[in-house]
């Protein structure tokens, strides 16, 4: 089996609608997808939609999920969350407060580039992210356009948009331990999302890790293109000591980042043990 537990639709990030990420999948030979957008679910019906749609004979599992946005201390991190139940009050009331503070956030960072000489607009960043909720890579595309920098991932440097940046402003983001308790809460499976991911600024500590893994983390997403050989070493070695399990995805973004789906993958005996865990929903399809 091949299965990529971390991809990005149009309903935040990524370039795919929900349904063409299906397609995708099934082109890239996956057995099971995740769609993890950020702090939203808008895109699960259609994917769900779309997995139901496939032809006779074509097997496609899709995991409802969410890439959550998390600090810990000054230090931002991600957290992804699957198989939760959607309608669960406290975390949908959180995932609707950091999805409205990222409008803010995206205006104050505009006005930040401007300053800086970038010859971008609101307009243009709302453009590019269509119906998605706005993030840093739609600034980041904007960025492009505007020819200040050659692709997305040059925006993300400490001139512009990455984590303490010039261009950077903060934006509501969820203590860790108490994303991972919400998650656990609404019968989901949180698992820490590109942990070692140096090049988006700095990561937490291995200490932070523990207090997760203490509070309930099921995972540690280690096969990851952020991620050089010594730092997957690493943090195999640290999720044996916690007792956590450890998945790979390819953080699929479209058009907008040059990774392929399935570039990394999670192994079937893991996948089956956080589905396992997960009370709050079930894959679809498959």
């Amino acid at each position: 089996m091949r299965i990529d537990l971390h991809a990005h639709s149009n309903a935040s990030d990524g370039t795919d609608t929900p349904a063409e990420l299906v397609a995708a999948a099934v082109g890239a030979g996956l057995d099971v997808v995740a769609l993890t957008d950020h702090d939203t679910v808008a895109g699960h019906t259609e994917a769900a939609d779309a997995v139901h749609a496939l032809p006779a004979g074509t097997r496609l599992t899709l995991v409802p999920g969410a890439e959550l946005s998390c600090v810990a201390g000054d230090i931002s991190m991600h957290l992804l969350a699957y198989l939760f139940d959607p309608a669960e009050p406290a975390f949908a009331a959180e995932r609707e407060l950091v999805r409205t503070d990222r409008f803010r956030r995206g205006r104050a960072v505009v006005e930040r580039c401007r300053e800086l000489g970038a010859d971008i607009s609101w307009e243009q960043v709302r453009r590019i992210a269509g119906e998605g909720s706005v993030g840093r890579p739609h600034i980041a595309s904007a960025l492009v356009e505007a020819g200040v920098v050659a692709s997305v991932s040059d925006a993300f440097t400490a001139d512009w948009l990455a984590n303490g940046g010039r261009a950077d402003v903060r934006k509501h983001e969820t203590d860790p331990v108490t994303a991972v308790r919400l998650v656990r809460a609404a019968g989901g499976v949180p698992v820490f999302a590109h942990p070692g991911a140096v090049k988006r600024g700095r990561t937490v500590s291995d200490q932070v890790v523990a207090d997760l893994a203490a509070a309930g983390l099921a995972a540690l997403e280690v096969d990851h293109i952020d991620h050089d050989e010594p730092t997957r070493a690493h943090l195999r070695g640290l999720a044996a000591e916690l007792g956590l399990l450890t998945t790979g995805s390819s953080d699929y973004h479209g058009s907008r980042k040059t990774v392929r789906l399935g570039e990394h993958t999670t192994d079937p005996q893991v996948y089956e043990a956080l589905v396992d865990q997960a009370t709050g929903a079930k894959p679809i399809g498959g």
